[in-house]
């Protein structure tokens, strides 16, 4: 016994084979949320990159101060510390799952420009709706644009974590509901403080808010469809 205990890799405590089920289902629960993970930071960059991109050749102005950008990836980091406490889905722990790359990045390619769309469309609300044009307006335009940016990103995160329909066939663990609400929350109060107005924000008008839904209410319902799609098309999420 104690020669085979030397020699052993593994040393079971319990008098059951039960505990080698448990470790392989916690193994493809911490793979499944590392992927989330992934998937979430690699499609919210993509995206980015075109929004500031198209944006920086349009505007007269930056659409977004780089302390401003900092601060918003860092809250938006920040609400993504709930992951590795996240539930996953039956279905999704009854086989092997493999790392993937070529996926990874097709993933990346079909859902990050959608944020883009909405960026777009926030772009042309601050710019033509609210006369946000000249850089004196400069502030009250990248205050929309953080503000939708960091909502946006953040809800997403409940579309991207699961293949089901978020919030009503499958809801996040309450630490990632906890971190993501309170990370909106802050986004939202965040224009209207002194250290808002350090960063260069400004107070969003009351109007801006049903913009600000139908915006958010319309990229939740796209990128769902376009993820469903996703799923169907290549057996892979």
């Amino acid at each position: 016994m104690d020669i085979a205990k030397e020699s052993a890799d593994i040393i079971l405590l319990e008098k059951s084979l039960m505990v080698l089920e448990e470790g392989v289902l916690e193994g493809r629960r911490v793979f499944g949320n590392i992927l989330k993970y992934v998937r979430m930071g690699t499609s919210s960059n993509f995206g980015n990159m075109f929004s500031v991109l198209g944006a920086s050749a349009w505007l007269p102005f930056l659409p977004m101060q780089p302390v401003q950008l900092l601060v918003q990836n860092l809250l938006y980091d920040f609400s993504q510390t709930g992951i590795p406490f996240d539930h996953i889905d039956d279905e999704y722990l009854r086989k092997p799952r493999r790392w993937d790359v070529g996926a990874l990045g097709r993933f990346m390619l079909f859902l990050g420009p959608i944020s883009s769309v909405f960026d777009y469309a926030t772009f042309c609300l601050m710019w033509f709706f609210f006369g946000a044009k000249t850089p004196e307006a400069h502030s009250l335009f990248q205050s929309g644009w953080f503000v939708e940016g960091l909502l946006s990103q953040t809800l997403v995160v409940h579309i991207i974590r699961t293949r089901r329909v978020p919030f009503v066939e499958s809801r996040a663990s309450l630490p990632l509901a906890v971190l993501t609400s309170a990370v909106m929350l802050g986004g939202l109060v965040l224009p209207f403080t002194s250290f808002g107005e350090t960063l260069g924000l400004s107070p969003l008008p009351l109007s801006y808010f049903p913009w600000l839904a139908a915006i958010l209410i319309s990229y939740c319902a796209l990128g769902q469809m376009v993820k469903s799609w996703y799923a169907r098309k290549y057996g892979y999420y």
